[in-house]
């Protein structure tokens, strides 16, 4: 295992802590950090998500990363990644999102998961299916404390996986035995412009799978999953920068629509 110096942890949650207290993207962390490994960033992780836990920030699940295989080749990795969802990155839907709030804003949609119950026992897909409770059309909007989206596995781990903000739709779906590899997704704008399109293999081959995923790894590291969180299962199709002024309209078959209003001034 890599030795992970508490020193460069602290340097880089530094860093990121600081460009988002002051909305100025900051260089990459990677040149501050003795390793490339994932482990190292996670490290990072862990400091700010303790520092803004006592900031009053209360931790409500999970969001997953890194689902397309495009994404990981890119970054160089075989596997997802994961950050946290704090209260203070909800977003009510009909609610104008302030602009300020983000640095370099990019929107993706996604399933959420509304956990039912704990996934603190043997994982198969019946387990996380039985836990998963309600599935629910989501919006994330990602973004990154490092400018110019410059990023390797290791800075966007570090910066709780490049989270920004969410939304969630209003109605809610149980997942029972349902096939999420099939769904459909569409991304719109105000005018009715398609600006991205997939389905639910493109996460992962299935959102299930991912949640599968996430549920064993915070298993394995001894934090599991508890009902009531919220996880937020990866990408449908490719993300899109964020315009000032615009709204964007979600749909996902058979699970509903979420939609994004932004304000128009930065």
């Amino acid at each position: 295992m890599t030795h992970i110096d508490s020193t460069s942890i602290e340097n880089a949650a530094a860093r990121l802590g600081q460009a988002r207290r002051h909305r100025i993207p900051c260089a990459p962390v990677r040149d501050l950090l003795p390793s490339p490994d994932p482990a190292t960033g996670y490290a990072v992780q862990q400091v700010l998500t303790a520092s803004r836990i006592a900031g009053g920030a209360h931790p409500i699940g999970h969001k997953i990363g890194l689902t397309a295989p495009s994404v990981q080749q890119q970054l160089g990795v075989d596997q997802p990644d994961f950050g946290v969802l704090f209260d203070d990155m909800v977003c009510p839907e009909g609610q104008v999102i302030d602009n300020r709030r983000l640095l370099q804003p990019r929107i993706e949609a996604e399933v959420a998961f509304v956990l039912s119950g704990d996934l603190d026992g043997p994982l198969d897909d019946r387990a996380v299916r039985e836990a998963a409770g309600d599935m629910v059309a989501a919006l994330e909007i990602v973004d990154s404390r490092v400018a110019d989206w410059d990023i390797t596995i290791v800075d966007t781990v570090a910066d709780n996986a490049s989270s920004g903000l969410f939304v969630l739709g209003t109605e809610r779906i149980p997942l029972r035995d349902q096939d999420l590899r099939t769904i459909e997704m569409t991304m719109t704008d105000a005018r009715g412009q398609r600006l991205s399109s997939g389905t639910g293999s493109a996460c992962l081959g299935d959102p299930v799978a991912a949640l599968c995923w996430l549920a064993r790894t915070k298993q394995e590291l001894g934090e599991p999953l508890r009902a009531g969180d919220v996880v937020l299962s990866g990408a449908l199709g490719p993300m899109v920068p964020v315009v000032p002024g615009e709204t964007y309209t979600a749909t996902i078959t058979g699970i509903g629509r979420v939609v994004a209003e932004f304000a128009a001034g930065r």
